[in-house]
């Protein structure tokens, strides 16, 4: 066979058509032979004469094609493929004949055993050097795409599927062999990595059609080579974070969430990629790995200018950022559950990153590192030398990030011994250290051991430590770390803590905040808490009965030269005393009813001390503390800030002790006497640092912002002033409700409480860490509050005697609308129950099952009636404030509705109704209505027709930018009128209309990837595909109906300033838009297909509605400015000159923008209508006059304050420009757009 190419050219023909003809029919014996064939082939191509071939003649070249062409179209024997594809690697092909190869191989896969598949890619990847990577990368994708829905179909459970099972296991093997080919392939031939990158990059614009568990776990194993590592990671980071764009996109808009009913999630796909890699797909993990500390890195929380975290908050207001660095998160998780070898790795980066960046947010790595422990604490003990190594830098952390590291490592205290001894000596050392922020730490670890550590006999507690791999730690709590062990360690720490007593304040104030969480998980602390906190006490109490004040205030402040500053935080002191003294008389005392009376001597000591405080307190003037009103309060003298300091604790003292005797009270008269008396002498102290603070410049500086006063004392407080109809409770009750004053402060408490638990995720006070405990609160005060709100409206309030502050209604209606925002920020899954908790009537129908959406319904009738009984009250007696917070409540309440529901339906009908029925020149209540309005609108379909309707009552109150136009007023919305028409109503819906355009924007740009994905052959793409595709027709809807409310206000005369900026500004994205649509379909078209008849119309409406009004407006905006310039000059010279120029200058920036947008626009047009053969550009009349900038003339006149013949003659020339838009007016009547 050495001498083939001597053979001649006819013989060769037909020893190749033998062979052919032999594989087509399946009459290979083996396939030894078939080493021959591709021989023949080379030599037949080298063939320069014409031979016959079939009925004519061919040269050898083409011979060859045909023989390969005729192969390619035959069966091939299954057995011999592999071998049939190795072939062509030593045939000579053009890139024809190798599409003709790869198109055969790929329809071949569906017919092999799984098995055969890998060898079989190996050859197909040699083979793609030759050409058509793109080709045999897609086919190989799409294939194991497609093997994957298969099975997860089959996983589903539809018994109709009549698939050929593949056993996971096996499948998941084929796909890691496949993909190790892959790579190795592209380290030899780099073209082919850019050629995978290059294809997902055109799918990521489209639908992610090639994006599949398959291609990520590719693309994955592609970064180990060092070339493709950035481009991959970059790659897979956009597509996630687009990816959850078009999702949050999608959740926001009704109509496109029914152009693509099932948007894929790359996010699930990802974490499939890792359950998947359990199968010995170890080249996947550490791309994994790095790809989840990227996410995390990436998209993280973000340190804000004031020092604060962006925080995360739960449920459907995530942001795409929140979103992807939770996905990190998952897949670092996921990853370490399953991989052994990889989790010293994991954790080490995530400790790592806790001490390296300490001084951004890094909740996320501890809430990671939490999970991590919690899954498995035995698992980590291996790792306990890297634990270690980390507590050596606690000293030098910021508190917070020590306190969750410490809770998030808790669980490996309990089981390894070497980890708690470490943390006990880092500890005990920086309870010594120069750093206030160290002193602070240890404190916190101290508690923390504290409360994890139970001592034989301790109460059950259902908000103990957090639950931990439970089978792993019982074992190690009965064996080595017993009780009786835990009650010696806890002691000694008790014994460390004591020291903490005699340091600054803030270090004091953690650990009285931190007793009662102790007492409460480890009752058995009890005594030794209690004697600490009444020795401490005792240093500041005065043990004579009639001396006054009870508590020397003096001790509690250091003064050091010119500074003073808060020694003991006595008012944290007895807050501290009062709860763990309430919760040790309830839960312990009555258990030790049988025991010997020594165990009562402290706690009856602290009560009796406590009633003396109380008593001298009433009995104590203002003067006795030196803080009358004719004390210094300013906060430049040391006095002044010694005074604000003890008129603080005073007030704090007062509330503490408020709490304790309403705790002790059983309802008894003389103590709520007394509770009114600690109360007025609160109120006393709050007024004059009001008044004083009043007079300076600072005056929120003394409004405080938390209260002593525990959460779930305020609800019962609530309860018992609103709701508690006891008749025995009747007489005492009526002592504090016959102050205003008090019920007042009690609802200000309770919305500082929530105004509390919005901006940090927690309250302050017992159990205000405790979700449960906190929701249970939440419900409760709701209740209260609204049966109070609805019972006693404001305007029944108000019409008794007027008293000064807020209507008590009122601020029960502003504590709804906080908790309804909160509990949709923090307890999303949860509205259901709190709903149900609400309704007072519930509890004899338990049987049935009342939904989400009739629940809200219930609460929303109830604000209906409050506001239209509002709307229909006298013009004078109509409260802004309360309008406003209804429209809010009915808001929040209204996103509990089914979108589909008939509630759902009654609402968006009433909210409609009053928009049209009632007017109110309210801006800010207009404002409320009409973005709720907009928000059930879009919940259902798109608001265009909305801002239509809206865009005429607005052109019709505003009048026309032609004075000698009159305009036919609408009134389709009665709200809109001449005083909230602008700047409020006109804002609203240009940032509607804003949204609105993204979407279009999107919804061309999703068209755009699909028609770059599609590669159709002329013929295939009949007319009827592209004129009636669904996105099309829907974008070209939006964008006309779009265009007639721009030509609406585009008329407006609108006043200057942010309603004409904006406008100027949506007008430019509005041509941007279309510009972008334009090109959409020169990448489209075909003769076939033509262009719609709907886009043609699109194109008239723009080039006849609104062009030219543009440039008229344009010329309004410009005299009016000219105009403002001019009178300005005239008023003031030189003093107001350069605040009109740079106003001018601000406002007429967006000009030259929208000017390039409608000529860009028009020259697609053009290029549109020359591809098309249709006259695109009738309609669109070019203007003359298309020199728009700022007048400089004018500027000059007020910068150099020429001479008045020069200001003239400059002034004339710009006439000339101004004429023709002028022309252009219309003397009509306007007519609105159909």
């Amino acid at each position: 066979m050495l001498e083939v190419h001597r053979f001649p050219g006819q013989l060769l023909v037909e020893l190749a058509n033998e062979f052919v003809s032999a594989i087509n029919e399946g009459k290979l014996t083996n396939g030894k032979s078939l080493e021959l064939l591709p021989i023949i082939l080379t030599a037949l191509g080298t063939k320069k004469e014409n031979l016959t071939y079939g009925k004519g003649e061919l040269s050898g070249e083409e011979c060859k094609k045909q023989l390969i062409n005729t192969l390619c179209s035959g069966r091939w024997d299954h057995q011999y493929v592999i071998q049939l594809t190795s072939m062509f690697k030593a045939v000579p092909l053009t890139i024809e004949e190798v599409e003709f190869v790869v198109e055969k191989v790929l329809k071949v896969f569906s017919k092999l055993n799984l098995q055969e598949i890998p060898p079989l890619v190996y050859q197909l990847l040699v083979l793609s050097s030759k050409g058509s990577r793109k080709r045999v990368l897609v086919g190989i994708i799409a294939f194991f795409n497609k093997l994957d829905q298969q099975h997860n179909e089959e996983q589903s459970g539809d018994e109709y599927l009549d698939l050929i099972t593949v056993p996971l296991d096996e499948l998941r093997h084929v796909e890691g062999t496949i993909i190790l080919h892959i790579v190795f392939a592209i380290k030899l031939d780099f073209e082919l990595g850019r050629e995978l990158l290059r294809h997902l990059k055109a799918t990521q614009q489209g639908d992610f059609s090639s994006i599949c568990p398959f291609s990520i776990a590719l693309l994955l194993s592609v970064t180990r080579i060092q070339r493709f590592e950035e481009q991959v990671f970059d790659f897979l980071k956009s597509s996630v974070i687009k990816n959850f764009k078009d999702l949050q996109l999608l959740q926001g808009s009704k109509y496109i969430q029914s152009l693509f009913p099932n948007e894929c999630c790359i996010s699930t796909m990802i974490l499939e990629v890792v359950n998947n890699s359990v199968h010995s797909w170890d080249h996947v993990t550490q791309g994994l790995v790095e790809f989840g500390f990227i996410l995390m890195d990436s998209y993280g929380p973000k340190k804000i200018l004031d020092g604060k975290t962006a925080e995360t908050s739960s449920g459907l207001s995530r942001m795409p950022n929140q979103h992807a660095c939770k996905l990190g998160a998952n897949i670092l998780l996921e990853t370490f559950k399953i991989h052994e070898m990889i989790r010293q790795e994991i954790l080490e980066q995530v400790l790592n990153r806790v001490v390296t960046r300490a001084s951004s947010p890094i909740n996320h790595f501890l809430d990671l590192l939490s999970d991590i422990i919690k899954y498995s604490p035995l698992v980590l003990q291996s790792c306990s030398s890297k634990v270690i190594e980390t507590f050596d830098y606690l000293s030098f952390l910021p508190v917070q990030t020590v306190q969750g590291l410490l809770k998030a490592v808790q669980p490996l205290l309990k089981v390894s011994m070497s980890i708690r001894d470490s943390l006990i000596l880092v500890l005990r050392k920086a309870m010594f250290a120069s750093q206030l922020d160290a002193r602070k730490s240890a404190v916190a670890g101290f508690l923390l051991l504290l409360k994890n550590f139970k001592v034989l006999g301790s109460l059950s507690s259902s908000q103990c430590s957090q639950s931990i791999g439970v089978s792993q730690v019982h074992v190690d709590i009965h064996s080595r770390y017993n009780s009786v062990a835990n009650e010696t360690f806890c002691l000694e720490i008790m014994d460390s803590l004591k020291r903490c007593l005699g340091q600054q304040a803030d270090v004091r104030l953690m650990l009285y905040e931190g007793f009662y969480d102790v007492l409460r998980r480890n009752s058995q602390l009890a005594n030794s808490v209690m004697q600490t906190l009444l020795s401490q006490l005792k240093q500041f109490y005065e043990p004579e009965p009639d001396v006054l004040p009870p508590l020397k205030l003096e001790a509690c402040i250091l003064t050091q030269g010119d500074q003073v500053f808060l020694q003991e935080p006595l008012d944290y002191l007895l807050c501290c005393i009062q709860h763990c003294l309430a919760w040790y008389k309830s839960r312990v005392v009555p258990l030790q009813q049988e025991e010997e009376e020594e165990e009562e001597g402290f706690y009856q000591y602290l009560d009796d001390m406590l009633e003396s405080i109380t008593n001298r307190m009433i009995k104590s003037e203002l003067e006795d503390f030196e803080l009358d009103k004719s004390a210094d309060f300013s906060q430049s003298t040391g006095i002044g800030i010694k005074n604000n300091i003890c008129a603080s604790l005073v007030m704090g003292i007062c509330e503490v002790l408020i709490e304790y005797n309403f705790f002790i009270s059983n309802f008894s008269k003389t103590k709520f006497e007394t509770i009114l008396s600690l109360f007025m002498c609160y109120k006393k102290l709050s007024d004059i640092l009001n008044e004083k603070s009043g007079k300076g410049k600072t005056k929120m500086a003394n409004r405080p912002t938390d209260s002593f006063l525990s959460m779930k004392f305020v609800s019962d407080l609530l309860t018992a002033l609103f709701r508690d109809s006891t008749q025995s409770h009747e007489e005492s009750l009526s002592v504090l409700r016959s102050s205003n004053e008090f019920m007042r402060y009690a609802v200000n408490v309770a919305l500082m409480k929530v105004q509390q638990l919005k901006e940090t995720g927690h309250v302050s006070g017992p159990d205000g860490q405790n979700p449960e405990k906190v929701f249970q609160n939440l419900c409760d005060i709701t209740r209260v509050l609204l049966w109070r709100y609805t019972s006693i409206p404001t305007s029944v309030e108000e019409s008794g005697k007027r008293e000064k502050g807020k209507n008590i209604s009122l601020l029960c209606l502003e504590g709804i609308q906080k908790i309804l925002s909160a509990v949709q920020q923090f307890y999303q899954p949860k509205c259901h129950q709190f709903l149900k908790a609400l309704d007072a009537t519930d509890k004899e129908e338990e049987e049935e099952e009342v939904s989400v959406s009739e629940r809200a319904a219930f609460q929303i009738r109830q604000f209906q009636r409050s506001l239209l009984n509002l709307l229909s009250s006298q013009e004078e007696d109509f409260k802004s404030k309360e309008a406003l917070l209804l429209a809010t409540v009915l808001t929040s309440l209204s996103k509990l509705l089914k979108p589909i529901s008939a509630e759902f339906v009654q609402m968006l009908s009433w909210t409609s109704k009053i928009c049209t029925e009632n007017s109110c020149e309210d801006a800010s209540f207009c404002k409320g209505m009409l973005s709720l309005l907009f928000n059930l609108h879009v919940s259902c379909k798109s608001p265009v027709g909305l801002l239509r309707d809206l865009s005429q009552d607005i052109h019709g109150h505003l009048g026309d930018i032609d004075e000698d136009v009159e305009v036919e007023k609408t009134n389709n919305f009665a709200l809109v009128n001449l005083k909230t028409a602008a700047p409020t109503v006109c804002l609203l819906v240009l940032s509607k209309a804003e949204k609105v355009l993204e979407e279009v924007d999107w919804l061309i740009t999703k068209l755009k990837g699909q028609a770059n994905q599609k590669i159709i052959p002329e013929e295939a793409s009949s007319q009827a595909a592209l004129t009636n595709h669904p996105m099309e027709k829907t974008t070209i809807i939006q964008l006309g109906t779009l265009l007639t409310f721009f030509h609406e206000l585009v008329q407006t005369a609108l006043p200057s300033g942010s309603c004409v900026d904006t406008l100027l500004k949506d007008l430019g994205k509005m041509y941007t838009t279309l510009t972008a649509l334009v090109k959409y379909y020169l990448q489209v078209y075909q003769p076939s297909t033509g262009i719609p008849k709907n886009m043609e119309k699109l194109v008239k409406l723009s080039g006849s509605h609104l062009t030219p009004l543009c440039y008229s407006f344009i010329s309004y905006v410009q005299n009016k400015h000219s105009r403002s310039l001019k009178c300005t000059g005239e008023k003031e010279k030189t003093a107001a000159g350069p605040t009109a120029i740079a106003r001018a200058l601000r406002e007429t920036k967006p000009i030259p923008n929208l000017i390039f947008a409608i000529e860009q626009y028009e020259k697609f047009l053009i290029h549109l209508s020359k591809r098309s053969k249709v006259n695109l550009m009738k309609h669109i009349k070019l203007s003359t006059s298309r020199d728009f900038k700022i007048k400089g003339n004018i500027l000059d006149v007020v910068l150099r304050q020429e001479e008045d013949e020069n200001e003239e003659g400059t002034a004339s020339e710009h006439e000339g420009q101004n004429k023709e838009p002028a022309k252009k007016k219309r003397k009509k009547e306007m007519k609105c757009l159909s």
